[in-house]
C-alpha cells in the first residue's frame, strides 16, 4: 500500500530506487521489491528526543550561526569567539552547528571561559565535522530534525554572515515570529557590510514595489556592527527571568 501511495508506478532510477523523492530520500526503499524501511522513523523520533533531553539539562541559552567557510584568522571569527566569551560569563549556554568557523568561534569563546559549550552537528559529507569545542554534543542525520533544535531553545539568536545554510535559518526565524508561532526574541544580525544590501532588497522590492511584507517586518531583528553593540542589545532585550524550559 505504501507503495502504491509514493508512486511505484514511477519510473526506476538507475539505483534501482522509486522517482518519489519521499521514497527515495526519507523513507529510504531497500530490497529488490523497493519496500520501505520503516524503522526510519523511529531514527527521526530519536533525533527529536535525544535533543530535548539535552537542551532540557540547559536554561539561559544563545544560539549562532554563520558561515562554515570562516577562519580563525577572519575578523567575523574573532568577533563571534568574543561575543560568545561575554554572553557565556553572563550564564548563557552558547548553541551552535558544531562545525567549523563561525560555529567552532562561538563554541570556542564558551569554551575557553568555563562555558556551556553545545555543538547540535549535521552529518554531511564536506565541510562539517563537529568542533573539538564543545562540552556537550549530538550529531544529526537529519537537518530538519537539528534544525528544531537549534531554534526550540534559546532567547536570543545571532546570525554573523554566512551562507544558504545562515540565511535559510534566518528566514524561517522571522517567519516563525512573523506569524506568531513562536514569542517574539531577540534577532541579531551581525555585520551591516553583509547584511545591509539584503535589508536594501527588502526595502526597495519587497515592502515598496511587490509589497510581499509590512514596514513593521523590518523591526523583528536588529542589525549591528560590533560586540559591544550586539551585547548590550541582548542584555538590554534578553529576559533572563523568563526562560525557555524544554
Amino acid at each position: 500500500m505504501i507503495k502504491n501511495i509514493f508512486g511505484s508506478n514511477k519510473k526506476k532510477t538507475k539505483k534501482g530506487s522509486d522517482g518519489c523523492r519521499v521514497v527515495s530520500e526519507l523513507l529510504d526503499p531497500k530490497g529488490q521489491d523497493g519496500a520501505v524501511q520503516s524503522w526510519r522513523v523511529f531514527r527521526i523520533m530519536s533525533e527529536f528526543v535525544e535533543g530535548f533531553e539535552l537542551l532540557r539539562n540547559h536554561g539561559l541559552a544563545a544560539t549562532f550561526w554563520g558561515s562554515a567557510r570562516l577562519t580563525p584568522k577572519d575578523h567575523y571569527y574573532k568577533e563571534a569567539e568574543e561575543l560568545a566569551s561575554k554572553l557565556a560569563k553572563k550564564g548563557f549556554t552558547i548553541i551552535s552547528g558544531g562545525g567549523p568557523g563561525i560555529m567552532e568561534a562561538s563554541n570556542v569563546g564558551a569554551f575557553k571561559v568555563g562555558g556551556k559549550s553545545i555543538g547540535l552537528n549535521i552529518k554531511l559529507p564536506f565541510e562539517q565535522k563537529l568542533n573539538p569545542y564543545t562540552t556537550e554534543s549530538l550529531s544529526f542525520d537529519f537537518f530538519f530534525s537539528r534544525k528544531v533544535m537549534l531554534t526550540f531553545a534559546s532567547e536570543v539568536y545571532v546570525y554573523f554572515p554566512g551562507g544558504f545554510g545562515t540565511l535559510d535559518e534566518f528566514f524561517e526565524i522571522i517567519t516563525l515570529i512573523q506569524t506568531k508561532k513562536i514569542e517574539r526574541i531577540p534577532v541579531v544580525l551581525y555585520g551591516k557590510g553583509y547584511w545591509e544590501p539584503l535589508l536594501k532588497w527588502f526595502e526597495k522590492d519587497l515592502i515598496k514595489k511587490y509589497k510581499t511584507i509590512s514596514k513593521e517586518d523590518m523591526e523583528l531583528f536588529q542589525v549591528v556592527d560590533t560586540v559591544d553593540e550586539a551585547y548590550k542589545y541582548i542584555l538590554k532585550n534578553v529576559d533572563t527571568k523568563n526562560v525557555k524550559q524544554v
